[in-house]
């Protein structure tokens, strides 16, 4: 099959409804022809087909990781290439690619966890300092997406690698509702409890955001999430 006809099949499967069903198609082609179609979805303005294509990225490159983990690696740093300023280009979807991928494969997440959590960070005046921050507040939604995402499924991966109320408690004081729900989050989620001061002067937030989740659209408040987040770490 030509990889015309393929990038048309895979670009018409990602409008669908259902992203079992999407992900069950998807699986029909090898990895490696689907990642190089998905590059190209992941920063459509289309948000349906650009998330689904986000969502089979992940499935895709962890597919490709079981069978060849070097063409894995070149996937992931080619995500971490694109967010690189001498890249020439932005890297929309690409840390939302990249936690989807880690949270699908336990091994891409041991071995790039530690650059999704350097993109919170900033560069610092110490030699053996860490930071790639990220100052885009476009991408800075993608970013937290990732963490919020990731710490669903692997917390303490995050925690144990240095994740902590510092990383976090910026994003919640961010003039982008997103951030700050999505933030809020990842706090919930990696029990942060440090970071419940300011969570509670968040609680009457009423701003919306459309939360992406399992392949769903939610629309939700600042509100919600934040005392969600704190349910949990009451828990």
């Amino acid at each position: 099959m030509g990889s015309r006809k393929i990038k048309n099949e895979i670009l018409a499967m990602l409008q669908g409804q259902d992203l079992a069903v999407i992900m069950a198609l998807m699986r029909r082609y090898p990895a490696k022809d689907v990642v190089n179609v998905l590059f190209a979805a992941i920063c459509r303005d289309d948000q349906r087909l650009r998330w689904h294509a986000v969502s089979c990225m992940g499935d895709a490159v962890a597919r490709l990781a079981e069978t060849d983990t070097e063409a894995a690696r070149m996937v992931m740093r080619r995500f971490l290439w694109s967010l690189n300023d001498e890249s020439g280009g932005i890297g929309w979807g690409a840390p939302e690619s990249m936690a989807e991928a880690m949270s699908c494969h336990a091994g891409l997440a041991d071995e790039y966890v530690h650059m999704l959590i350097s993109y919170m960070r900033e560069d610092g005046l110490e030699i053996c300092q860490d930071g790639n921050y990220i100052e885009h507040p476009g991408l800075q939604r993608g970013l937290l997406w990732g963490v919020a995402r990731l710490s669903g499924c692997r917390p303490r991966l995050l925690l144990d690698r240095g994740t902590d109320e510092s990383d976090i408690l910026p994003y919640l004081r961010a003039e982008d509702a997103a951030i700050r729900g999505l933030a809020a989050l990842a706090a919930g989620n990696l029990r942060l409890t440090a970071t419940g001061t300011t969570l509670r002067t968040m609680v009457d937030d009423p701003a919306p955001f459309t939360l992406y989740q399992d392949g769903l659209f939610h629309a939700v408040t600042v509100s919600a999430v934040v005392q969600s987040a704190l349910e949990d770490m009451n828990a």
